[in-house]
């Protein structure tokens, strides 16, 4: 059990309320605690609540006008046997008399800085919070008069059912790896357990699994005894305790007698075992361990972790009321990255832990517009196109654990990406479809149900691998800030080798020697026909010359030899003319038209709204400020097709790699506005995807923090787009693990800090203004 000496004293207690954040001390949490979100009345139902979480586990936390306070509880890995990223439970929380009902004032908080949520009325107190160190969600309760508390397991899943192929697409695309199945998908209900030493436990064991199905269907059955699927007899659940609460049946706890002082205790486990009783085993294990360490002892902990997190960076924006929005916005962002970023697989893109829904009537199946809490519009797999701007920002904003979950999951994935290829193409190397598990292989919808073939059905998708090259490209930038050797050595080498390898033996030469990319495609908008696409020309030609500048005692003569192969014998970036001030089609342009970069060497029709010619500003860092051809960039960008700065967009922080600052702020302001219609705003609007849209989020930091500073080896370039409006304290991270911290203010950088000091001389202030 917990040591409760925090509690049994009412003074100390009282203390703790009233000064609650006085172990956060560092100069990040105090400017971000102006940014927590207050609430002054009850919420209604799910689309009333907050974010919090550790990492791993995640809470929607919110209130009803009974008064009840309701945990939805979602974990990173709870994978069911249809690969569906299912929410633990929920759990519902009763206080009799309740103390926050018919009262004069009441408050909400969700307190950024503390990593908690509060309520207030008067003497009457609730603290939320997921354990940042444990697998554990905390509720302690300190009211004026005693209360009951009753805490109650709510569980949806309750039945065996299935979904035919026409069930299934009334989804509306949220079992989008199911689509076109000529099957049906079975769906299995949890398990209560029965209540045992006043403990609540419920679970969900995969007796089932699709990992076999994905196999066979996409012809790689012989490789499933190397695999061993990550599915099956998965088990992940929760248990719930608590100080005085004892069971009253197998889903309810209840005080056994009125106290002024209450604690629930939430404890979350994932493993795969042999059956529900020997996961609760584990939890109970594991229990054991948390309740080692006194909950005073861990809430010091806990908030120190999130002193730590806000002091290593920021970015504090004032001057106007857009300023302000972006600055919080940016804040917040940062922050529900951080609840959900740091478990055994990356944050999902289409509503990361933070989905909402209710229980539906028997038979009903979810929609879009109607849906339990297990409903994400896109599915469950990974879209590289969609993920990566959820993590780009991470590498400056010095959220190096955060990233690495992203970064984890292709090198874990690496070895099948190189058996598959070698069993479908019969060379070396390994390449990552857009759409993949996050085991690696491709979403089954795009391989196709009845694909007589290895290649994929889908033409989104047929070809679409230069997804792999960005995460390169991230990977690089990581140790290029972290000078990380056992990340290099162990992660960046082994996926730059065998992406390389893919582009090096996969593809022809021309008569020229020069590669040829064909078939291929430029990300999903110029699908099947394209030659030469952009992306991929200007992703190698961003990471190899990266590789080659690694040290010496990390490469290796023969794939240093390969790469410098490679390098030379990549065709030049595709460049032509406007049509009538516009990206011409198919590549004919005006013979007086501006000298324009374009999306392939040949291109047809698009299909999609990207601008793959402006993968050479963004993500891959041919062209930008201080750089050769600026002019033939910035005329790309005004050529563009299609203007889209939200979601998935990159139109801010291609603006912000440009120096257009007007465009930048507009773009960082409507990508940071992007509110969703729940009453955390910040929830943000589903666009293209589902909310909240964390790639809509991503992009908004990536773009802010590159008006601001943008690095280019050792270069440091302060100030590239910044609009003189705006006045900014900042602290952000630079290559060759450098910190930078200032102040802007008026066009001018007015304080301005570099460790080490060395690092000084390789700053550069853009518009030669400093004081």
């Amino acid at each position: 059990m917990h040591n409760r000496k925090i509690l049994k004293c009412p003074l100390i207690f009282l203390l703790w309320m009233v000064f609650p954040t006085s172990f956060v001390s560092a100069q990040g949490s105090k400017s971000v605690a102006k940014y927590d979100v207050v609430w002054n009345a009850l919420g209604k139902n799910e689309n009333s609540s907050m974010p919090l979480g550790n990492g791993d586990v995640a809470l929607n936390v919110w209130t009803e006008q009974n008064g009840d306070i309701v945990l939805l509880i979602a974990k990173s890995d709870s994978w069911s046997g249809n690969g569906q990223l299912l929410k633990l439970g929920r759990v519902r929380v009763s206080l009799e008399p309740n103390p926050f009902i018919n009262v004069a004032s009441f408050t909400q908080t969700l307190r950024l800085e503390a990593g908690d949520v509060e309520l207030r009325s008067g003497n009457n107190f609730v603290r939320i919070w997921v354990d940042a160190n444990h697998a554990v969600i905390h509720m302690q309760v300190q009211t004026k008069a005693p209360v009951k508390l009753k805490a109650t397991s709510e569980v949806w899943r309750t039945k065996k059912y299935h979904l035919d192929p026409q069930a299934i697409g009334r989804t509306q695309l949220g079992f989008f790896e199911w689509g076109n199945d000529p099957d049906s998908l079975t769906f299995y209900p949890d398990i209560i357990l029965p209540a045992k030493d006043n403990r609540i436990s419920w679970c969900h064991f995969n007796t089932h699994s699709i990992y076999p199905i994905v196999f066979k269907q996409e012809y790689l059955q012989s490789l499933l005894s190397k695999y061993p699927d990550p599915l099956l007899h998965r088990c992940f659940g929760l248990t719930m305790k608590g100080k005085y609460l004892v069971s009253i049946n197998d889903q309810t706890l209840k005080s056994s007698k009125a106290s002024r002082s209450q604690e629930l205790d939430i404890y979350a486990l994932t493993r795969q075992t042999q059956s529900p009783g020997l996961w609760r085993a584990g939890i109970n294990k594991r229990i054991a361990e948390i309740d080692s360490v006194k909950i005073s002892k861990a809430w010091d902990a806990h908030q120190q972790w999130w002193a730590q997190f806000w002091n290593r960076s920021w970015i504090n924006v004032s001057g106007t009321p857009d300023a302000e929005k972006v600055s919080q916005s940016y804040a917040i962002q940062r922050f529900m990255t951080a609840c959900a970023g740091r478990g055994a697989q990356p944050v999902k893109f289409n509503g990361s832990l933070f989905t909402v829904g209710h229980d539906l009537p028997a038979g009903t199946i979810s929609s879009e517009a109607d849906h339990d809490p297990d409903y994400r519009k896109w599915g469950a797999c990974y879209w590289n196109q969609n993920t990566r701007l959820i993590y780009w920002p991470l590498i400056a904003s010095g959220d190096y654990d955060l990233i690495r979950p992203w970064f984890n999951m292709y090198v874990k994935a690496l070895p099948l990406a190189e058996d598959h290829t070698r069993k479908y193409f019969h060379h070396s190397g390994a390449a990552f479809i857009e759409t993949i598990y996050f085991w690696g292989l491709p979403n089954v919808n795009d391989f196709g149900w009845n694909n007589p073939g290895d290649e994929l059905e889908s033409p989104w998708m047929r070809y679409h691998i230069q997804g792999g090259l960005e995460v390169l490209a991230q990977m690089l930038d990581y140790y290029n800030y972290t000078q990380d050797t056992n990340f290099a050595r162990n992660s960046l080498l082994p996926m730059a080798n065998a992406i390389i390898t893919f582009y090096d033996q996969h593809y022809g030469r021309s008569a020229d020697g020069k590669i040829l990319l064909k078939p291929a495609q430029s990300i999903e908008t110029y699908q099947v026909t394209a030659v030469n696409p952009t992306p991929d020309i200007a992703g190698l030609k961003d990471v190899l010359p990266q590789l080659l500048a690694l040290p010496a005692t990390l490469t290796g003569k023969e794939e240093r030899r390969m790469w410098t192969t490679v390098l030379n014998q990549l065709p030049a970036v595709p460049i032509g003319t406007t049509k009538n001030g516009k990206l011409p089609p198919e590549g004919i342009g005006d013979p007086d038209g501006e000298r324009i970069i374009l999306p392939a060497q040949v291109y047809g029709k698009p299909k999609n709204v990207e601008n793959p010619e402006l993968y050479t500003v963004f993500p891959y860092r041919i062209y930008g400020v201080g750089k050769p051809g600026l002019h033939i960039a910035r005329n790309t960008f005004d050529a563009r097709l299609f203007h889209y700065g939200k979601c998935w967009g990159q139109d801010g922080i291609e603006a912000a790699l440009l120096g257009l600052t007007d465009t930048a702020k507009s773009a960082v302001i409507e990508e940071f506005t992007s509110y969703g219609d729940q009453r955390f705003s910040w929830f943000w609007s589903k666009n293209s995807d589902w909310t909240p849209d964390m790639d809509n989020g991503g992009a908004g930091m990536s773009t802010l923090q590159l008006m601001l500073m943008q690095c280019d080896g050792k270069r440091i370039r302060l100030l590239p787009a910044w609009p003189k409006g705006w006045t900014a304290d900042f602290k952000l991270h630079a290559p060759y693990k450098t910190i930078v911290e200032g102040r802007v203010q008026n066009g001018k950088i007015t304080k301005l800090k570099v460790i080490p000091e060395k690092r000084r001389k390789d700053v550069v202030i853009i518009n030669k203004m400093i004081s």
